[in-house]
């Protein structure tokens, strides 16, 4: 009962998430669409605001706002054969697999916080804030990954929150020596951006390093998560130039990469780490 249950939550936070992503890649069109009531007060916040919190869902194609019932995650795709109620023009399938996959991370999420030993074990209130903050982390890894593979940017609107949310847990924790680590990866990458001005990786790229020292901690793990970013990066780079999707001169979003070596190495770096040393010596 308690994975369905979190399987129909995540269905539901991924209906959201497929939200932020569109309007975060599409701000520029979202700023004829959307419109305020308040246009004096609103216009005013809009600049500290995103526009994924304002206005209700609608047709890419039409502009017209989807009803309730046809926002249902999952079951309105399905019910409405993947097309749109109005202009009956096709919804991307990229919506309900969103859904689906936040769904299963959220249920892998809790069965890691209560089977591995790695995450501990919490009672009463701390339990449910440990497993909220876990589905944050990982929920804000995929759309930020996403947002970069589309766009080539990661927004601050929701880096800069992320980073806060990971500093106010340290009033619990007391783990502010994780700052040194984050600095210090934030540092490295800032480096790697000023001698290849800006072409090897973008300054987005050096702060969500710091995101990543901060969730990381340990400089063990910060190191299995580099060098896993690196590598997954290169071979992914090879691969497409290979089958001729990208050139040489292409960039390639480098984020989705980072993220991804952030959160095995969180899992599993002490382990790699481990079996490196074990291995070398």
């Amino acid at each position: 009962m308690i994975y369905l249950i979190l399987f129909i939550l995540g269905l539901c936070v991924g209906s959201f998430l497929n939200v932020v992503v569109y309007r975060e890649t599409q701000e520029t069109e979202l700023a004829k669409v959307i419109k305020f009531k308040k246009k004096s007060f609103w216009q005013k916040l809009r600049s500290f605001i995103p526009y994924w919190v304002f206005g209700r869902s609608f047709c890419d194609h039409c502009r017209k706002d989807i009803v309730w019932y046809d926002n249902v995650p999952i079951f309105s795709y399905i019910f409405l054969k993947g097309r749109c109620r109005f202009c009956n023009k096709r919804i991307s399938p990229q919506y309900p697999l969103f859904e689906i996959l936040t769904a299963f991370e959220f249920v892998w999420i809790y069965w890691l916080l209560t089977k591995l030993s790695f995450f501990g074990r919490w009672e009463g209130f701390h339990s449910f804030a440990l497993l909220g903050y876990w589905f944050f982390i990982f929920s804000v890894s995929l759309v930020i990954s996403i947002i970069d593979l589309k766009i080539g940017i990661i927004p601050d609107v929701i880096l800069l929150p992320t980073i806060g949310v990971v500093l106010m847990r340290f009033f619990i924790t007391q783990e502010w020596q994780f700052l040194i680590t984050a600095f210090l990866t934030s540092l490295f990458f800032f480096s790697l951006f000023f001698f290849t001005r800006g072409k090897g990786l973008g300054f987005g790229d050096v702060k969500l390093a710091f995101l990543i020292g901060l969730v990381l901690g340990g400089w063990q793990r910060v190191l299995v998560a580099v060098f896993l970013a690196f590598l997954t990066g290169a071979v992914v780079g090879v691969i497409l130039v290979a089958t001729g999707k990208k050139g040489r001169k292409d960039e390639i979003a480098f984020g989705p990469f980072l993220l991804l070596g952030m959160l095995v190495a969180k899992i599993w770096g002490d382990v790699v780490w481990q079996w490196y040393m074990h291995f070398l010596f």
